[in-house]
């Protein structure tokens, strides 16, 4: 048969476990190094692979993209709106041409799909907005931090 005995007064306020614990927490401020970054002075290093914001590349302020629909068709969260029109010279290229940022899940399939690598994901990670943000053809024209 099993005796159970009662617990003393240090193991019912759990004082042993209290004080190791508060051991640890003053070694590690005392002695362990800071991890923190002071965000708006000290940026924080992101991978080459981060996808952060959009943009369109441009050669000489004519976008690269040629409206083949790929990218709308292949986005899973369907936040890319192109509407296509053509050139003189009949090539065809964006009229309209919107990512809505809230619905984008930032996969980089746009990207990937893209056969004319005119759609790029950037590394500005610093999107924060006050209202709902469409970005459009002239925003995403501008040529923001390059990979």
């Amino acid at each position: 048969m099993l005796v159970k005995s009662k617990p003393g007064l240090f193991q019912r306020f759990y004082v042993v476990e209290i004080l190791k614990g508060l051991a640890i927490t003053m070694r590690k401020f005392f002695f362990g190094k800071t991890v923190t970054i002071q965000y708006p002075e000290e940026r924080r290093e992101y991978s080459d692979r981060f996808r952060g914001m959009h943009y369109i590349k441009s050669v000489n302020g004519v976008e690269n993209c040629t409206a083949c629909m790929l990218c709308p068709t292949v986005c899973p969260a369907e936040c890319i709106h192109i509407e296509a029109g053509e050139r003189p010279d009949k090539e065809k290229y964006p009229v309209k041409f919107e990512i809505d940022s809230l619905r984008c899940c930032f996969c980089g399939m746009c990207e990937e799909a893209c056969p004319k690598d005119a759609i790029k994901l950037s590394n500005i990670y610093e999107m924060s907005q006050t209202s709902r943000e469409v970005y459009d053809k002239k925003f995403l024209m501008e040529q923001r931090g390059h990979k």
